[in-house]
């Protein structure tokens, strides 16, 4: 069974319709979002989450079928730069992963968000 069959097979339900369309804006929300929280680490890890996210929309939807096509221009300028200098973008992005990861342990340790939350309310 294909993906495709799959999603016709849905359509075919009462609701089928709406389900499609409401689970392709969620994950390709998920998948934008992860790319939106990645422009805080270095690299090249902002671009493929949100072209991905973009390519689960443009499945359904019209408007991210043309954001789609206008922002492979940037994502394909990144892989060249990217397989051009695999050890320098291995070392920044991994680089990126340890020192996100190192935050938030961090974060955690310290109680940050508690802190905040108690400033706050």
């Amino acid at each position: 069974m294909t993906p495709l069959h799959l999603r016709d097979r849905v359509r075919r339900l009462p609701a089928g319709e709406v389900i499609v369309r409401v689970t392709v804006l969620l994950l390709g929300a998920v998948f934008i979002v992860l790319g939106l929280l990645a422009i805080v680490l270095p690299g090249p890890l902002t671009i493929p989450p949100v072209l991905l996210g973009l390519a689960i929309w443009s499945l359904e939807f019209e408007f991210a079928r043309r954001w789609f096509e206008r922002a492979m221009v940037p994502g394909r300028k990144a892989w060249v730069e990217a397989k051009a200098h695999p050890w320098r973008t291995g070392v920044i992005t991994g680089g990126g992963l340890v020192l996100m990861v190192a935050a938030a342990a961090l974060v955690a340790h310290l109680g940050l968000v508690d802190s905040a939350r108690d400033a706050l309310g």
